[in-house]
């Protein structure tokens, strides 16, 4: 057993860290649908979910079980081993590429000296399952879906891979850590020295996950549901999950590269380092929120196990806050070596990148019940006629900053900047020719 243990020793930690990371997206994934429903019906001033558990809080559960128990139909003339298949690909995908996401600084699972290079490659597979998908299910609506799904990829994949171009050329390394280590040690997020890469990286990240206004692939008014029309109960949930885990990829890639990470906003401003006690004020809000929720509700016996949820999630959640505020002193061996709050210290990285990551979905979200869908041609303009011209002009003007910065002793702020108003230039001229 001790040869055994000794044996699997190395490889614990990678394993703690993958369960973690893959039940904690998992975890995101229920929730984001459950906030996706409830923002939209703020935004059409309805309610959204609200049966099942106070403010609906368990209706992720509910739909989980429901698509377990659903019956899963296969068409009579499908492809079952490539119909079976698919919407696995498409998971792993998704799932495998946050390997080489970091959380924090000493929260991830690996980091190689090319880890958005391998991104870029393992998160275009999930492109397979949806093709593979659609074809499997010998129909017409399916394999229309995968073929929109197709040709808006690589309209998109080119734009979003010049826009990467630029944060490498900034950070010199492919390494998703060094990345943002770089921007730590310059003292500047990049999204503040490349504005353009960062716009043409989000409109593109949207139109590869198939979210409105760019949802062709699963048009329902045109499509029916597109490449999930065949699909139904667990294998349908898959295709779900992988939407939903690809959002949340891509947002984690655009807050690694031009977001600073795991970065604290402002963090070299000592006058700001009360923001360190975010996370505290966050779940005492939430704890506040709960009890105020509480009260609310009716003291009757229909309510009461309500009530009781909602009061015993404000309790943890001011647990957990105090538990953040334990004073290093008060530690084994008096915290020699710590920081005043260890606990607070240790989740400031993971709790900053998931903030941004939020903010991203939340946009997500919102152009979800904003913007209409756009028409295939207009998406095909959009993507080969400005995008793509644009991303390239972007890197050209970036590398000449660059080159200018190092060789003539320039400013490279100030000579980034000067190469956004070229490329923004170019961007006019283009919309002007188009017009």
């Amino acid at each position: 057993m001790t040869l055994l243990l000794e044996t699997l020793k190395p490889y614990l930690l990678p394993l703690i860290r993958v369960l973690v990371v893959f039940l904690g997206i998992s975890l995101i994934v229920a929730y984001l649908v459950y906030a996706e429903r409830k923002i939209l019906a703020h935004l059409q001033v309805r309610l959204g979910p609200m049966r099942v558990g106070p403010h609906g809080l368990l209706q992720p559960i509910a739909d989980g079980l429901k698509l377990l128990l659903k019956e899963d139909i296969m068409p009579a003339g499908a492809d079952k081993g490539v119909f079976l298949l698919a919407p696995v690909i498409s998971v792993i995908a998704a799932f495998t590429a946050f390997s080489l996401i970091p959380f924090a600084p000493n929260f991830y699972i690996t980091d190689v000296n090319v880890g958005l290079l391998f991104l870029i490659g393992i998160s275009s597979l999930g492109i397979l399952g949806i093709i593979l998908g659609g074809w499997a299910s010998n129909s017409h609506y399916p394999l229309l879906g995968a073929l929109r799904s197709t040709a808006q990829l690589v309209s998109y994949e080119v734009a979003l891979g010049f826009a990467l171009v630029s944060a490498l050329l900034l950070a010199g390394t492919l390494s998703m850590v060094a990345i943002v280590e770089a921007q730590q040690r310059q003292g500047v997020w990049f999204v503040f020295l490349q504005p353009v890469a960062f716009f043409i990286l989000f409109v593109a990240a949207i139109a590869e996950t198939n979210r409105n206004p760019f949802d062709l692939p699963e048009a329902e008014s045109e499509l029916v549901a597109g490449f999930h029309t065949e699909y139904s109960g667990f294998r349908f949930s898959l295709y779900f999950l992988a939407e939903y885990a690809a959002m949340i990829l891509v947002s984690s890639i655009a807050v690694t590269l031009f977001l600073g990470g795991w970065l604290r906003p402002f963090a070299r401003v000592r006058a700001l380092d009360f923001l360190d006690f975010t996370p505290v004020a966050v779940l005492v809000l939430a704890a506040a929120w709960c009890f105020r929720e509480c009260f609310r509700y009716p003291a009757t016996r229909e309510w009461r196990w309500q009530r009781l949820l909602l009061l015993g999630l404000g309790v943890g959640a001011l647990g957990i806050s105090a538990g953040l505020l334990l004073p290093a002193r008060f530690l084994p061996g008096g915290g020699e070596g710590l920081p005043a709050f260890p606990a607070l210290t240790a989740i400031q990285g993971v709790f900053w990148f998931m903030s941004k990551v939020f903010l991203f979905l939340f946009g997500f979200i919102w152009f979800r019940g904003t913007f209409p869908r756009y028409r295939f041609d207009q998406l095909m303009s959009l993507g080969w006629h400005f995008m793509i011209p644009v991303a390239i002009a972007n890197v050209i003007f970036c590398s000449l900053a660059i080159v200018l910065s190092r060789q003539m002793g320039w400013g490279l702020p100030a000579t980034l900047w000067l190469g956004t108003a070229a490329t923004l230039l170019v961007a006019a001229l283009l919309r002007r020719e188009k017009a």
